[in-house]
């Protein structure tokens, strides 16, 4: 064989191999992000995962694996058993409102998935729940890979009250699933889901996402969860926070605000 032959075979050898390796994944601890969570004088975790570069970041690496009551972030999965089991024909599906007066005046009239979402309103899934039954409910939990999948503590309350638990690194997981379209739900009930999780929709990006608020412990739990869509990549979050005692509005706003002040950061988007 010649030197020419070898060298040629060498390089070739050399483009099979570099293909063929897959990019490590790696963490990077932003300790930093703490200021953001200390404005409103909450605890909290935030995750982010870059899709294409196989790359999480992390403030507050003890959080992420602590499961806590996913609140109304559940509200992505029970969209996705609502629409696949039927009891939810498409986004336009509405329910009646059951004439109780309740804190939060957007829940106060009839919705339909889209508006439910997009208010979280408790009520209407807590209707969806119940036509969905424990029984499916618990299969598709179980299928979906959510959480713990615990259902205990009531078919319409599991999620807010009960025994449902799930932890920044599920959260990630799930929407990631959701995202690539891995899920064990049809195409359709995907793209419906889909579509209503969107916030924000701009030539640059489009973020999909749900806030969630609920209570354990003694402590006021927040979520602030989705992913971000732009022209080359995917950024996936989980913002959690928590609190024993600060008012509801700041708690309402920080969620939200922390999320879009990291981002702004981390140039993924502009607020």
């Amino acid at each position: 064989m010649t030197v020419i032959k070898q060298t040629i075979l060498i390089l070739a050898l050399a483009v099979i191999v570099l293909t063929g390796c897959k990019q490590k994944q790696t963490t990077e601890i932003r300790d930093d992000f703490k200021k953001y969570y200390e404005q409103f004088q909450v605890d909290g975790s935030f995750v982010l995962y870059d899709q294409q570069h196989d790359k999480y970041i992390i403030y507050n690496q003890e959080q992420f694996r602590q499961a806590t009551i996913p609140a109304s972030t559940f509200k992505i999965c029970s969209s996705l058993i609502g629409l696949e089991t039927g009891v939810i024909k498409d986004e336009n599906f509405v329910i009646l409102w059951d004439g109780v007066t309740r804190q939060n005046l957007n829940w106060n009239n009839d919705h339909d998935l889209k508006t439910a979402f997009k208010n979280s309103t408790v009520w209407y899934y807590q209707e969806l729940a119940r036509r969905v039954g424990g029984q499916q409910m618990k299969y598709w939990l179980d299928k979906a890979n959510y959480g713990n999948a615990d259902t205990l503590g009531g078919i319409d309350k599991f999620w807010l009250t009960g025994g449902l638990r799930i932890s920044p690194e599920q959260q990630i997981d799930f929407l990631k699933r959701l995202h690539n379209n891995k899920l064990p739900f049809s195409q359709r009930s995907v793209d419906i889901t889909k579509n209503i999780m969107i916030v924000k929709d701009t030539l640059d990006y489009v973020v999909r996402a749900k806030t969630g608020w609920g209570e354990q412990d003694n402590k006021d739990i927040g979520w602030y969860v989705g992913y971000v869509e732009t022209k080359d990549n995917v950024y996936y979050f989980a913002n959690c926070i928590q609190s024993s005692g600060l008012n509801s509005k700041d708690f309402i706003n920080a969620r939200n605000d922390i999320t879009y002040q990291i981002l702004d950061e981390l140039k993924i988007i502009e607020k």
